[in-house]
């Protein structure tokens, strides 16, 4: 007999971890230009536990609709099941990975199986795992599409001007703030691969993984303040962002950029007059660039650290984790 019902996440409620519920459903139907995802792994991201939250932390004007009970989650690593009739390019048993349909809060990844579109999977590497894969969609798109190539032009709710990432070389100087983290991890990664110089800022216990992944300096912002120590930056990638972004205005050259990740404060008069840019955008998903995503990771040019595991049906140890901070990588669900 196939199955009809599966597990998943939902919450019917926002508030704290304890709100995400383990709940029976309906396995989901693909639609045309969907194939059907048994999920072996899920990634875990901050729009999951911005959702939980009921998105308090974004202007309301920028709030995605959604409705509840809803299914958490963006990031799936696993294997297409069903194949909708006018899908090509996938098949049943193909491995696949991808960020499912952000910007909206429509991904359902936190389950067993997921409908997913076709155009946001790309293959999933031979060389990693699911549980690496399902790491690497929404960060590493967020840090390619900040640093290498937007590849979209929908205007972003954030900013007027499009955003259009430096190119980096051997001449840039490149400085990543929360460096460890997912996004963070990727952008170091991403910039060494361009031949760039990198200085990562983190805390201390980072310090030797982010050296390993080629990190040139490393500073520990628990013991120095970074825009005391660096000057004449090209480009400063904060995946921190929040009221103290501004700090690292007064690290970069004339013509230089800061992308913040997440939402700064930033004074329009004081970025004037240093003659910088501020400029971001918001993650969208990408199966294209997904695939070249896959080829560094299958050529192990990039590589995906993880945090910590936990069931699925434990999502709530893992939201539980993330809230703790001082991530190193991803945390990401595994179903068995």
């Amino acid at each position: 007999m196939p199955r009809h019902t599966m597990r998943a996440i939902r919450l019917h409620e926002h508030g704290g971890p304890e709100v995400l519920r383990c709940d029976e459903v309906p396995i989901p139907e693909p639609r045309p230009g969907e194939v059907l995802v048994r999920v072996h792994a899920i990634g875990v991201n901050p729009p999951d536990w911005y959702l939980r939250d009921g998105l308090t932390i974004l202007p309301p004007e920028t709030r995605p609709k959604f409705s509840l009970p809803v299914i958490p989650g963006t990031d799936v690593s696993g294997v297409v099941e069903a194949v909708a009739a006018d899908v090509d390019g996938l098949d049943v048993g193909d491995e696949v990975f991808g960020l499912l349909r952000f910007p909206s809060f429509d991904g359902s990844a936190y389950a067993e199986y997921v409908a997913a579109p076709a155009s946001d999977l790309a293959r999933k590497p031979v060389g990693i795992d699911h549980v690496h894969a399902a790491g690497a969609p929404m960060a590493g798109l967020t840090a390619w599409q900040f640093l290498i190539e937007l590849g979209h032009d929908h205007p972003s709710p954030f900013q007027e001007a499009q955003h259009r990432p430096m190119t980096l070389g051997t001449d840039t100087r490149v400085l990543i703030n929360g460096a460890a983290g997912g996004v963070g991890h990727f952008a170091l990664q991403l910039a060494k691969w361009k031949g760039a110089h990198v200085i990562a800022v983190a805390s201390g216990a980072h310090e030797s993984f982010l050296r390993e992944l080629g990190a040139d300096q490393f500073i520990d912002y628990t013991k120095s303040r970074p825009e005391e120590l660096v000057h004449d930056i090209d480009l400063v990638l904060d995946a921190v962002g929040g009221r103290d972004s501004s700090r690292f205005l007064r690290t970069l050259k004339r013509g230089s950029a800061l992308y913040p990740v997440f939402f700064g404060d930033y004074d329009d008069d004081e970025v004037a007059k240093l003659g910088v840019t501020v400029s971001g955008t918001q993650v969208r998903s990408n199966g294209a660039q997904l695939a070249e995503l896959g080829r560094l990771l299958d050529a192990g040019t990039l590589r995906v650290a993880i945090d910590s595991t936990f069931p699925l049906a434990d999502a709530r140890a893992a939201h539980e984790r993330a809230a703790q901070g001082h991530i190193q990588g991803k945390i990401v669900l595994t179903v068995a």
